[in-house]
Formats: C-alpha cells, sequence, structure tokens
C-alpha cells in the first residue's frame, strides 16, 4: 500500500469542522455505513494503523532520528490559565456602507464565525484618523441653536443603529502629522483639547503643557517663528529646537534632546500675530517645539456660553525660519522633492458641527444594534470602544447607557485608541482615562476599562523625558495612575501586534515570533503593569500593511506561534484580525488577503486562507470552547537547524475534558521531524506519556500551498486539516510533517522514574 493513498484519502474530506473518527465509533458499523467503495479499508488502515507500525503520519519511522517533546506537567507548574471563550476572539473594523451591507448577511456572519475564534473586539478607525464619531446620530449639541459644538448621543431607545458616521475636526486646524486625518471642509484654527485644563483635570495647566511640533523633513536654519494665535493664546510659552534623530519616533524612542532657542522663553504674552526673533545665529535643525504651559483663557470664536471654548490654547498658523536685520521674515525653504511640511499636535478639541460630516458612504462603522444583533458577537460579551482623544465624557457614558439599556452584553471598553501613533503624552492620556472613568463608572461601577490600545510595536514605547528624566510611556501613564490613587480603574491593558515590517519577510522571520511576543508582554510588565491587571492583543496580524506571507502556509504557522507564545508569555486574551472576508490585493510580495478568506470585493468567498485553518486548529483542536478554564504548561523541545533556529515549537494545555492537547508547529520549510512526549512531574518524580485514543491532527503544506496569480489567486491544494485517532504508549512516536502545525490530544498514564 502506498502512503501517498493514505494521505489522499484522507485529506480529502469535506471541509470543516473536522469530524474524528475513533474506534468506539466504528465498533458495531459496517465500513460501507462510513466509506463509499474499496477506499474503506484503506482508510481505517490509515486512521488505525497499529502503534509502532507506523508514526501518526502513516510514514514508517524506522531509521529517522527522534526527539522528545518534554511537557513540564508537575502539579503548581501551571505557567498560565485562559478560558477559550473570553481569551480568543477576533475583530471587525472600519468598513463602506455597501461593505456593512454585504458583511451582516447570514451566509457572510456564519462563514467568519466557522473559523472557530469566540469573542469580538471593535475596532474604533474613527478614533485612529483623529476624527469624531457618532455612535448614534440621536442626541444633542452644545450648541443647539447652530448644531454644533461637543455632541452628546442619547440613550434613548429608538431606530436601532444601523451604520456610525464620522466627522471631522474643524479645530484640527493646520495639524497633519500622526495617523491620516478624516478630511473635512471646513478646517480652521488648531485648538487643544478643553479636557487637559486645570478646568477637568484639577491640576494646574503646566503639568499638562500642550505643544505644537513643526517637522521640516530636514535640517534647516531656524532664528525666528511667525506665530499667529487665535483665542484662547498661551501667555507662557517656550520655543526650542531638537538635537538628535527623530523627535517623533516614539516606537524607535526619540534620541536627542530639545533646547530652548537662546530668546525662546515668553511670559506675560498678549496674543495676536509676531514675528520672534529667537537667536541671533541660525540654528540647524528639523524639529522645532513651541510648548505651552499657561492659558490667556480668553474665549473662542464660539462664544462663552461654554467653557470648552474658553480654555486651552489656540493657533491660526505658525511657521519657522530665518530674520535677516532689517526683522523680515523668510520662512524655511523647502525643496522641491521633499515631503511637506507637517504638524504634529499634542491633542484637538473636539468641537465639530453637522456639516463636518463624512457621510460619502466609503467610511462607515458598524451600528451597535446591528453588530451585537447580527450573531458576529458568537453570544459572548464583547470588547467595545469608547471614542476618548476625541470626543466627551458625556458621550462615551451615554454609549455605554444605550448599551446596555438593549440588554447588549459588553465584556470589555477600550479607552481611546492608538495614542502612540498621535504623539499623544502618557499623563495627557491619563488624565483623560480618569475623566472618562469616572463617567462611565456613574452608568455601572462593573464594567471593565482599560488601553491605552497601543499600535503594534516591538520594543517599549519612549517619548521625551519628564522633570525627572523617565521616558516610558507604559511607565509613566500607570505611575499617573498610581498617583491620583486610581490605579483599579485600569482593568487590563491593551496593545496591537504587528511585529513585522511586510516588505522584509522572508521564511526565517518565522523564527523569530515567540521571542517577539514573550518580549513585548515582559516589556509592559517591567514597566509597572500590576501583576493581576491582564494583557490583551486586541489587533494583531503579521503586519500593518498588506504582505504576501499572509496567505501562505508562512501565515498559518506564524499565528499558531503567535497564539501559543502568548499565553506562555502570560497574556490574558488574543484578538487575531479581521473575522469578516476581504479581497485579495496585490502587495510588496505578491497578492494576498487581509482576511481567513479568499473572496472577491462582493464578498463572494471561493475558498480559504491558511489563517482559516490555523484558526482550526488552535479553535477546535488545541483548546475547546464552551467548556471552561484551561491551564497551560512549559513544553519544550530541541530540534534546531545548523544556526540555532528553533525549527519545533510547543504549545501544552491541560482542557477541561481531562485531555492533554500539544500544538507542535514545525517551522522546518523541508524536512518532517518524529517526536515522542513525555510528561514529566518533577515533584513526583514521574514520567507519564500518552495513553489509549489519541488525536492526531495536521495541516500544512502538503494540504495548502498558495498559488500568486494576480487577482486570481488561490490555494492550490487547498484542503482542510488532516486527522485521525490512533492508540497510543509510551513508545509512540509522532511525524510532524514539513512546514506543519500539529495537534496531539488525549490522556496520560504514568510510570515512576
Amino acid at each position: 500500500m502506498q502512503h501517498r493513498q493514505c494521505e489522499d484519502i484522507v485529506a480529502d474530506r469535506a471541509p470543516m469542522p473536522l469530524i474524528h473518527v475513533d474506534e468506539s465509533a466504528v465498533s458495531g458499523m459496517s465500513a460501507g455505513k462510513l466509506f463509499n467503495g474499496a477506499a474503506a479499508a484503506i482508510v481505517l488502515f490509515c486512521l488505525f494503523a497499529p502503534p509502532g507500525t507506523a508514526s501518526a503520519q502513516g510514514t514508517p519511522t524506522s531509521g529517522l532520528p527522534v526527539t522528545t517533546v518534554h511537557v513540564d506537567a508537575t502539579p503548581g507548574h501551571v505557567i498560565n490559565s485562559f478560558d477559550p471563550d473570553s481569551a480568543l476572539g477576533s475583530s471587525i473594523d472600519v468598513l463602506s456602507r455597501l461593505d456593512i451591507d454585504r458583511v451582516y448577511t447570514p451566509h457572510i456572519i456564519q462563514e467568519s464565525l466557522s473559523a472557530g475564534w469566540g469573542p469580538i473586539t471593535y475596532r474604533n478607525n474613527t478614533e485612529l484618523r483623529m476624527a469624531a464619531w457618532h455612535w448614534t446620530e440621536n442626541g444633542t449639541w452644545s450648541d443647539a441653536a447652530h448644531r454644533s459644538g461637543y455632541f452628546t448621543g442619547s440613550s434613548e431607545l429608538k431606530e436601532p443603529i444601523r451604520y456610525i458616521l464620522a466627522y471631522a475636526l474643524p479645530h484640527r486646524g493646520f495639524a497633519s502629522g500622526g495617523d491620516r486625518p478624516v478630511p473635512g471642509p471646513n478646517l480652521s484654527y488648531w485648538k487643544s483639547n478643553p479636557y487637559l485644563t486645570s478646568k477637568f483635570t484639577g491640576e494646574s495647566d503646566a503639568l499638562h503643557p500642550q505643544w505644537v511640533v513643526v517637522d521640516l523633513k530636514a535640517e534647516k536654519p531656524v532664528s525666528a517663528a511667525r506665530i499667529a494665535w487665535a483665542s484662547p493664546y498661551a501667555t507662557s510659552y517656550r520655543v526650542e529646537y531638537w538635537v538628535g534623530a527623530d523627535a517623533l519616533d516614539f516606537d524607535k524612542g526619540p534620541k536627542g534632546e530639545w533646547k530652548i532657542f537662546p530668546s525662546g522663553t515668553l511670559n506675560n504674552a498678549q496674543g495676536g500675530a509676531s514675528i520672534l526673533k529667537l537667536t541671533d545665529t541660525p540654528v540647524f535643525t528639523r524639529f522645532v517645539r513651541v510648548v505651552m504651559t499657561e492659558s490667556s483663557n480668553t474665549c473662542d470664536e464660539h462664544g462663552s456660553d461654554d467653557v470648552r471654548n474658553c480654555v486651552g490654547y489656540a493657533i491660526q498658523q505658525i511657521a519657522v525660519g530665518t530674520i535677516d536685520r532689517s526683522g523680515a521674515f523668510t520662512e524655511a525653504a523647502k525643496d522641491p522633492l521633499e515631503k511637506r511640511i507637517t504638524f504634529c499636535v499634542s491633542s484637538i478639541d473636539p468641537w465639530h458641527s453637522a456639516e463636518d460630516v463624512n457621510d460619502s458612504g466609503n467610511y462607515q462603522h458598524s451600528g451597535f444594534d446591528l453588530f451585537f444583533t447580527s450573531g458576529l458577537t458568537n453570544n459572548l460579551p464583547a470588547m467595545i470602544p469608547v471614542t476618548m482623544l476625541y470626543g466627551t465624557p458625556e458621550d462615551a457614558a451615554a454609549q455605554v447607557a444605550y448599551i446596555e439599556k438593549r440588554g447588549y452584553r459588553i465584556g470589555y471598553i477600550e479607552m481611546g485608541e492608538e495614542p502612540d501613533g498621535k504623539n499623544t503624552m502618557p499623563e495627557d492620556y491619563a488624565a483623560l482615562y480618569l475623566q472618562w472613568a469616572t463617567a462611565i463608572h456613574s452608568i455601572d461601577p462593573k464594567l471593565k476599562l482599560g488601553g491605552p490600545v497601543f499600535e503594534g510595536v516591538n520594543e517599549d514605547i519612549n517619548v521625551w523625558p519628564d522633570a525627572q528624566g523617565r521616558t516610558s510611556w507604559m511607565g509613566r501613564f500607570v505611575d499617573y495612575l498610581k498617583s491620583h490613587d486610581r490605579l483599579s480603574d485600569l482593568s487590563f491593558v491593551s496593545f496591537e501586534h504587528y511585529p513585522f515590517e511586510p516588505c522584509t519577510i522572508t521564511w526565517k522571520t518565522l523564527y523569530t515570533e515567540p521571542q517577539l511576543m514573550k518580549h513585548i508582554l515582559q516589556v509592559w510588565k517591567d514597566d509597572g503593569v500590576p501583576k493581576d491587571v491582564p494583557l490583551m492583543v486586541t489587533e494583531n496580524h503579521l503586519a500593518a500593511q498588506l504582505t504576501g506571507p499572509m496567505s501562505t502556509i508562512f501565515a498559518a504557522l506564524w499565528l499558531a506561534d503567535n497564539v501559543g507564545s502568548f499565553f506562555e508569555g502570560g497574556g490574558a486574551a488574543f484578538y487575531h484580525s479581521p473575522i469578516q472576508p476581504q479581497g485579495v490585493q496585490d502587495s510588496c510580495l505578491g497578492w494576498a488577503s487581509w482576511s481567513n478568506f479568499v473572496s472577491n470585493e462582493r464578498y463572494d468567498i471561493k475558498g480559504y486562507t491558511s489563517p482559516y485553518f490555523a484558526a482550526h486548529m488552535i479553535n477546535l483542536e488545541w483548546v475547546q470552547h464552551r467548556s471552561g478554564v484551561h491551564t497551560m504548561f512549559k513544553s519544550s523541545t530541541d530540534i534546531k537547524d545548523n544556526e540555532g533556529n528553533q525549527l519545533v515549537t510547543t504549545y501544552a494545555v491541560h482542557r477541561p475534558d481531562g485531555n492533554w492537547s500539544l500544538m507542535l508547529v514545525n517551522r522546518d520549510e523541508t524536512n518532517s521531524h518524529t517526536v515522542r512526549v513525555a510528561f514529566e512531574d518533577s515533584r513526583g518524580r514521574q514520567t507519564a506519556s500518552f495513553s489509549g485514543p489519541v488525536t492526531f491532527v495536521t495541516f500544512g503544506s502538503e494540504q495548502y500551498v498558495w498559488i500568486n496569480d494576480g487577482v486570481n489567486s488561490h490555494p492550490d491544494p487547498d484542503n482542510p486539516p488532516r486527522g485521525m485517532t490512533m492508540a497510543a504508549d509510551a513508545g509512540t512516536t509522532f511525524t510532524l510533517p514539513k512546514a506543519s502545525i500539529t495537534v496531539l490530544r488525549g490522556k496520560l498514564a504514568g510510570t515512576k522514574d
């Protein structure tokens, strides 16, 4: 009998879910009832080959080296515990109105959930794009007569909410740094967030200095600044220049320091438009910063009826350059090949009007009623966002009140979206966080709040040093909460994980994932996140931009390692992105899809990508949803290449059903590896092995190969995981196919050492 026959027949079954057949199920039932034709005998041999005659793969093991997988099964040596129904989920993000209509259909919902993920997290792309969102259009404006100001949604139950709209922020003004802002027709001046002033923080404005950074894109001579202040203006401020590398790269950490221009400190300033001579001799610099510490508290153009119009700082225009002896100002020259000058700001006033709505249909969020009633939440509590950087605490509280009045289940609330991408200072984020936490907990004190929803980073986020020289964003955020005796308001810490540069991925990149994930988890702990505060990955993929490996077998192996190393490193909840189909598109490393599916722009699903099958291996084979808490134990094996790269990784859990479940990732692109498994109890000096029926399921390059063919890119072969049940004992070995994920699941029998 050819072993290829075994592989083909077992693989050529219907798509997932994978149905396991064991000997007890076959007992008393004719083969004809299970399988058609003469193939039955072949399949039964493949599934139930006697132990010792073949490995679980169906390939003879004689002559192949056998390596032991060591599982530290010592009672008390649990390294993590988690319930998949709260710990393994997916996400939904911004869509067009047409896409929302296509996604929220029974067929697409069913397909989306079929990947096996449990809970879902709702991503707030509007906040990401520096805009205000209206989770409902039913609400009130602070300036009702002009339908403008600060909008607060109504918790009154009216027509179900299907779409959520974004609103551009007029007081973004000239600000263009950070994330790509939602464009708006009425951009006026820049104004800082009023909720960062003493009126709302209860602290001196000097503790929350607001700033504007002018990025000239290259070092240029600077000796003067031209500032046209609006109201309120700064009565005390300073103008600084940067010495060092990129001043705004918080992900890698700005290397350098701010220095005040010789004539750059101003007190008792009067506002208006002025040209400031900063130094006699021009300084060559790329970055210039205006730091504001005391406000005139004069009201802006919207009047004095609302105190939010009268606090903070506002600038109409700002430019830097040189000044000659006659006092003539010349703005810094721009080379035609340079990118345009950008302006990064500390915060933005969330004031806007009804005219600033972005209702083209190309940029929408799912309405909460649609989201919660569609089935997409999988009948589990969902993680939802509240807009914080560009919203109001009253609006966030109203949103929560509305959702709870509807009876929808909230698991967690994420506060804001990616403050590090907007260069928000940790103390500013923390001051907003506490105001929002107070408002939300006044509605429901039991709700679990968290953040900061960092961008996908592999290292600590470092910012400009504070007065004590501290640079860690997370460390300073935690310290702020502690100093205000409000650390209890932080129920979890969330971050995104996009570990790789999209155009530099090679096969060896795969070997780095477990270390990257465990490292960043340790970074947050070292920054001071308390041990009892869960760490969560709430958005996740290979890279922040589309890349070809997202649809190859690479992505499946990476995802398995990603999940396994996250929980092994002490993580609490993991959400893979996204849950819905997306079309195949071109990228720097070939055509691919972000999603679990091969589909077109109409969401017609034509097949599955490798992350879909990896999700099955994780959610339907390795762990057991709807069953309870799993405990994780350390496991390892010593299979390396000549360069010392770990070729096989392993993740062991003890499930509520009593089974031990091992997920083994063979990252060797060209070779299979044979292993036996030893469960070691150092306290009882016992070693156990699988005993009795063991489920063996594998998915890898033998089932799936991505064909890069432009818009017609697809997998071929495109087979689901292949599984069998076998009788195992201490001598049983298991062969892991090349480039594969394998799950072994069964119960143990022990022997004394």
